[in-house]
């Protein structure tokens, strides 16, 4: 059957008017009651972007200069490969000299500086050396330097060049982290973030950061990062809120464990730390310190759990 115009244009207004006349008495119920009409509920937040297989080239790149303990051919490679990559950001080099029992070596800590609308820093942070004791050997680091200096480098590229309405986030790739001997040696360790801590400590700048965020040994197909007693309880808490929220709890803190990394220096000084380590790689933790730290046993999707937990991190402290 056919409908003409004229039928569909009474047929509309009739309409029209049948639901004014019903949503008229509701709105002026809700007014006298003092009461304003519901809101429409805000959409969910975006997970924060983050490219894993970017992230996960930037790790092959990396391994592909071979073995960079500090004072090596390299290092310097590796060094220039960061800061060609921070070419469009704010860079500041803290370079000095280090006196160690095989000698005196340069050590450059790079931080990339991306200011915010709040008083306050987040600093993100990677090591990018591999140890001296293993540099006659084809140990690379791929997931112990290199996965995180990888994701620090693809966290820049989603926060470079975007307005932050929170703390300003200062991205920082330390040196000299890995010790002079094996065992680990913690006097003849850690010597990049030693100096950075007592520097800012003496400037000032250190009572400014509001968390320093660690990532190390991220990238392990097998990813479990451990909850770290050696970091801040509550920043630990709001990492596994991150992940809850993203998704990937599963991911995040079965172990317990009590670790002395790059955070450390911080700690002491009473910087609110989180260690984002998983410390068992390989069964027994077998492939750590060793040649057998390779690409192969990394996950992009690893990389992509730990930099987007890392982000929500991010905004949660922005939210605090």
């Amino acid at each position: 059957m056919k409908t003409s115009a004229s039928v569909v244009l009474l047929t509309s207004v009739l309409l029209g008017l049948f639901a004014c006349a019903r949503s008229a008495p509701v709105d002026a119920a809700l007014r006298a009651n003092g009461d304003s009409p519901p809101k429409a509920e805000a959409p969910p937040e975006a997970p924060p972007a983050f490219n894993a297989n970017r992230a996960m080239q930037y790790v092959k790149e990396i391994v592909a200069f071979g073995p960079r303990p500090m004072g090596s051919a390299n290092h310097k490679k590796v060094e220039n490969y960061i800061l060609t990559h921070l070419k469009r950001d704010t860079v500041e080099q803290d370079d000095f000299e280090v006196d160690t029992s095989e000698g005196k070596f340069p050590v450059h800590n790079i931080i990339a500086k991306l200011p915010g609308t709040r008083d306050g820093i987040v600093v993100i942070a990677s090591h990018y050396d591999t140890n001296w004791p293993l540099r006659n050997t084809s140990y690379v680091g791929a997931n112990d330097g290199a996965s995180s200096s990888a994701a620090v480098l693809e966290i820049a590229n989603q926060l470079r060049g975007k307005p932050r309405n929170g703390y300003s986030v200062w991205l920082l790739w330390d040196d000299a982290e890995e010790s002079m001997r094996l065992p680990w040696f913690d006097p003849e360790s850690l010597y990049g973030v030693r100096h950075l801590a007592q520097k800012w400590q003496d400037d000032g700048t250190l009572k400014k950061i509001k968390a320093f965020i660690l990532l190390d040994m991220i990238g392990d197909a097998d990813l479990n990062i451990d909850r770290d007693h050696n970091s801040t309880s509550w920043l630990e808490d709001m990492v596994y809120q991150a992940a809850t929220k993203l998704g990937y709890q599963s991911h995040f803190f079965a172990r317990d464990n009590e670790v002395g990394d790059d955070h450390a220096p911080f700690m002491q000084r009473g910087v609110p730390c989180a260690d984002l380590i998983d410390l068992d790689y390989g069964y027994n933790n077998v492939f750590w310190h060793t040649p057998q730290d390779t690409v192969d046993k990394l996950s992009p999707k690893s990389l992509e759990i730990v930099g987007t937990v890392t982000l929500e991190t991010l905004r949660l402290l922005d939210q605090k």
